[in-house]
């Protein structure tokens, strides 16, 4: 009997050790393929990087270059050249409206990350800001109220009430060449939040001349009662403007702009806009 058990007892052991040994070996073998670790392809780590956001800044009511319609959408020459450059460099841009006069401290304040809305490069905001090429020229056209005796001589004596857009570079050349050389008084140039309100006030009769870049005026004269007089030659050229540290983003839009400019959308665009 004693015999017996003990037999037992031995064949029970080895049946144990036999289970152990086996889980051992399953183990070792599946233990390996646990760690192992699958290199993503070149096309799945590109999928999982986010693309860049860039902020615009716009004025929003700066036909036909840029404005902001009634359902709240930008339009306009200037965004959607932007949209087009975005595609070609691979970055997302959203558009934000901003007061002109704040839209330079907006950029460095890192409100936005560029504005694209026809600003003229001058050397004072170069002095802040960097500029891309220049991809279009204005010069400054005055208008009056339909019938007025007002001449373009009398605008560039000083002699008249002039409006325009606070901090555009009309209220800059009127500010330099008229009120600093004392041919105007400074209370005599009426700054707007923006040019359609000074044609507004031009039709009332509130102020006698209103002067702004010449593509721009065209579309906010359409349909009023209102004469260009003539033009003054200021040859100024517009550029996309970045913060200066921003040197990467800057290459990414000359060379986008550059292309663009050589392609026949830049025709159409123009086109589309009645530019010219």
């Amino acid at each position: 009997m004693m015999k017996r058990k003990g037999l037992v007892l031995v064949s029970l052991i080895g049946l144990v050790l036999l289970l152990f040994m086996s889980g051992c070996t399953t183990t070792e073998q599946t233990a390996p393929s646990s760690e192992v670790h699958v290199q993503p392809t070149e096309e799945v780590s590109q999928a999982k990087e986010s693309v860049p956001l860039y902020r615009v800044g716009i004025d929003a009511a700066y036909q036909p270059f840029s404005m902001v319609g009634p359902d709240g959408k930008a339009t306009g020459f200037d965004v959607d050249s932007m949209k087009w450059i975005a595609k070609d460099q691979g970055f997302e841009v959203e558009f934000l409206p901003i007061a002109w006069d704040g839209i330079i401290p907006a950029l460095l304040a890192g409100k936005i990350d560029l504005v694209y809305a026809g600003m003229t490069i001058t050397e004072e905001r170069k002095e802040k800001v960097n500029f891309s090429k220049p991809y279009w020229t204005v010069n400054q056209m005055v208008v009056v109220k339909e019938g007025s005796p007002i001449t373009l001589e009398q605008v560039k004596n000083g002699s008249v009430v002039i409006g325009t857009q606070r901090g555009c570079t009309a209220a800059i050349w009127i500010d330099e060449n008229l009120v600093n050389q004392s041919l105007m008084p400074a209370q005599n140039l009426k700054l707007y939040d923006n040019t359609p309100l000074a044609v507004d006030d031009l039709v009332s009769g509130r102020i006698d001349a209103v002067m702004y870049d010449s593509t721009v005026m065209n579309d906010i004269i359409a349909g009023k009662p209102v004469a260009k007089i003539g033009m003054v030659e200021t040859n100024e050229d517009f550029g996309i403007a970045v913060r200066k540290e921003d040197t990467e983003l800057l290459e990414k839009l000359n060379s986008g702009l550059e292309k663009l400019m050589a392609s026949p959308d830049w025709e159409a665009l123009k086109q589309k806009y009645k530019m010219e």
